[in-house]
């Protein structure tokens, strides 16, 4: 795809935030032209345990959070091959000089629909930020799409590219761009990306080597959006809803499948 910079409406992408994202927001601006950034402030580790003991009970919360830590300490530890990753991907996992960055409280605040009336964008997408409300979603003034990190609906919510090899199902590791609803990535499929992690991959790195092979298929969508050319397709795969791993799974996993 030829870059084209003559796009007739903005686009917007709200998230949390991270390296991998930056390097997709990188690529789209680099194709497309510019991109505001709305940056949502992340969840409170305290309110993410709570709600995740309401949804799933207080076992598989604690346990979770083993492994949310665990994996925190495995990024700095294996901060050399991420930067290796980067480096052979050609990832820009940083905001560029100029970018323009609106910071509101969460996706779902007044600050944020505000925003975007604002901009008045062609195009909203999504990328690593909360769930979107019904009434924020019926107050969206565009399409609205989500770059999600597995091949949904198979892998939908949380390390999508984790459990397809934790599960040995590696072809299925891979991204998907959706447009959004009130579901969990739920909503009707328009691009999918399928890669392969190399060797010293871990969860923590997987978000990048995804990201890495899914930049055209989050142009594709958005020149699509720009052009009003969306158009969905059915995987034809099942449909299940996926959390962070225990620390006891995570550990037994990793020991007797060599999936880290």
């Amino acid at each position: 795809m030829e870059p084209s910079k003559a796009n007739p409406r903005p686009i917007v992408v709200v998230t949390e935030g991270g390296p991998h994202i930056w390097a997709i927001i990188n690529a789209i601006a680099e194709r497309l032209g510019p991109v505001s950034v709305i940056l949502e402030t992340p969840e409170s580790k305290k309110q993410l345990l709570l709600g995740r003991a309401r949804r799933q009970g207080w076992l598989q919360a604690i346990g979770q959070l083993g492994t949310m830590l665990l994996t925190r300490l495995g990024k700095r530890f294996f901060a050399s091959h991420a930067a290796r990753l980067i480096a052979d991907q050609k990832l820009q996992t940083e905001p560029k000089p100029g970018q323009t960055i609106i910071n509101v409280p969460s996706a779902n605040a007044p600050e944020c629909l505000q925003a975007i009336t604002d901009i008045q964008p062609g195009v909203v997408l999504l990328a690593g930020c909360r769930l979107l409300s019904r009434q924020t979603l019926a107050k969206m003034p565009c399409p609205v799409l989500n770059y999600h990190a597995g091949i949904a609906p198979k892998y939908r919510g949380m390390n999508g590219g984790y459990w397809a090899l934790a599960s040995g199902d590696a072809q299925n590791f891979g991204t998907t761009v959706h447009l959004v609803d009130a579901g969990v990535d739920t909503g009707g499929v328009l691009k999918q990306a399928r890669g392969k992690p190399e060797p010293g991959d871990t969860i923590s790195s997987n978000a990048l080597r995804q990201a890495a092979f899914s930049r055209d298929i989050c142009v594709e969508a958005i020149s699509d959006a720009l052009a009003g050319k969306l158009a969905t397709s059915d995987p034809s795969l099942p449909s299940k809803q996926w959390y962070h791993p225990t620390i006891w799974f995570y550990l037994w996993t990793g020991v007797t499948k060599r999936v880290w």
